[in-house]
């Protein structure tokens, strides 16, 4: 089997094949620490960390760069509106960011560098781009990319050069350059903002060097993978392509992934809509943090997705019935011989999850496959066919998926929380008792809270059957 993936630049599935055999290395456009993180930019970043995992899963060694801007427009207005430093500003939302992604499971990067600490790395290339002449200074002291002196440039985008105007994070007409399609490497300094004293002047990076500087800092001149979000592919990427093929004269990247938009009320989640949901927010409305890993993966990639209550609760249901699972299999006892046909169900479903994933990281399919799996335990739980080794095998084969999907419970983690759990040991310890006025009361309690029982030969089995407050 053979990964493939759906390359932006060339709009077709291509083979994985590393630089260097079996080392991929992947750069994704982090956060731009402005404000706290919103779960539109964590579906960009969660389908980064399934691409990682899943390469991982399939023997691949993985190197994951992802950056942190923490110079931008954006956070030096906020920082002066604050009264602070724009490495304070930075620093607390970073902090926020880097919890939000443990909460989701986000595997950590390999590399998480911060724009600030690397402006040698960008001054160096500056100064290649105006050595060969694809750079130019304006009056005031910046530095602009010229386009006309990269004729491939447009090629991501599928844009006609000569037709259009980049935009910028900054107003077009604060800098005077010499072509409006020109886009800023270098922003000259100005009263009250940050700047650098550097061998190119005074001044601070343009946005898209940030990003070229470090991911060759940590992957080299060519890489094997970048993503980011959909709505970076023009200008970021773009620009990114250009300044460091022209410094280079080597190709930047082999496969370029982009995520499509996760929408909320028919638009795109983005704080300038107006429409952001947060982390936090959402967890502290009662959604589990698991599930919400669970709503931002489960679909395509490159499929818009949709995020409401409906997709929400869907996503809890789906954990609610892997938890299920894995807590009867945890506590599943049997003494009848091992069931023969459990090993192929197992590597069918493996095989199948393989299948899916390799092709362009089919999800959908692959969660298919997992509860299908699901499903076929089930009934053989009910059925009573399969012995005890049984049980932990099939426990072991979704633990070995869920490498790549992270969201059942860590082993000896508890699937609810504490006072859920201790109803639940109440109610054991009540029937064990013979007491069975208090068990059916406890039962009556955490329906209230979302909880089924049901009473087994194992003992009792539970299941979700919402998303309650504190489940």
């Amino acid at each position: 089997m053979t990964v493939r993936l759906h390359d932006t630049l060339t709009g077709e599935l291509q083979a994985l094949d590393p630089l260097e055999a079996g080392h991929v290395r992947i750069y994704s456009c982090g956060p731009t620490v402005y404000g706290p993180a919103h779960v539109g930019n964590f579906r960009s970043f969660l389908f980064a960390d399934v691409l990682v995992r899943y390469l991982r899963w399939r023997g691949y060694r993985v190197t994951w760069v992802m950056n942190l801007t923490d110079v931008d427009d954006k956070i030096i207005r906020g920082a002066a509106s604050e009264g602070i430093g724009i490495e304070a500003l930075a620093a607390r939302h970073i902090e926020g960011f880097l919890a939000d992604a443990a909460t989701l499971r986000m595997t950590t990067p390999d590399v998480l560098p911060r724009a600030t600490a690397h402006i040698p790395q960008m001054v160096e290339l500056v100064e290649t781009l105006l050595e060969r002449g694809h750079a130019y200074r304006t009056d005031d002291g910046s530095v602009f990319f010229r386009i006309a002196s990269w004729p491939a440039y447009g090629r991501l985008a599928r844009l006609d050069p000569d037709a259009m105007r980049v935009g910028e994070r900054v107003a077009a007409d604060e800098y005077s350059k010499d072509d409006a399609r020109d886009f800023v490497l270098w922003k000259a300094a100005k009263p009250g903002e940050p700047s650098w004293d550097t061998a190119v002047g005074s001044g601070r990076p343009g946005w898209h060097l940030e990003c070229s500087a470090m991911s060759m800092a940590y992957l080299g001149r060519s890489f094997d993978i970048h993503t980011g979000g959909v709505d970076l592919v023009f200008p970021h990427h773009e620009d990114e392509i250009a300044q460091s093929e022209a410094a280079t004269g080597e190709p930047f990247v082999r496969t370029w992934l982009h995520c499509a938009h996760l929408q909320m009320g028919g638009r795109k989640m983005a704080k300038s809509e107006g429409n952001i949901a947060r982390v936090s927010e959402l967890l502290a409305s009662g959604l589990e943090p698991r599930a919400l890993r669970y709503a931002l993966i489960a679909a395509h990639y490159r499929t818009g997705l949709s995020f409401s209550d409906e997709s929400t609760g869907a996503a809890a249901a789906a954990v609610a019935r892997l938890d299920a699972l894995v807590a009867a299999l945890a506590a599943y006892a049997s003494d009848v011989p091992d069931d023969p046909g459990l090993p192929p169900v197992i590597g069918a479903a493996r095989e199948a999850f393989a299948v899916a994933m390799d092709d362009d990281l089919g999800i959908s399919a692959a969660l298919a496959a997992v509860f299908e799996l699901v499903r076929d335990v089930n009934r053989r739980i009910a059925a009573r066919t399969i012995s005890t080794a049984d049980a932990r095998r099939a426990l072991d084969a979704l633990r070995d998926l869920d490498r790549v999907l992270g969201v059942l419970p860590d082993a000896g983690e508890p699937a609810l929380g504490a006072d859920l759990a201790e109803l639940l040991d109440l109610r054991a310890a009540a029937r064990a008792a013979r007491d069975w006025a208090a068990s059916d009361r406890l039962r009556d309690e955490l329906a209230a809270r979302g909880i089924a029982v049901e009473d087994s030969r194992d003992g009792q089995r539970w299941r979700r059957v919402g998303v309650p407050s504190g489940a």
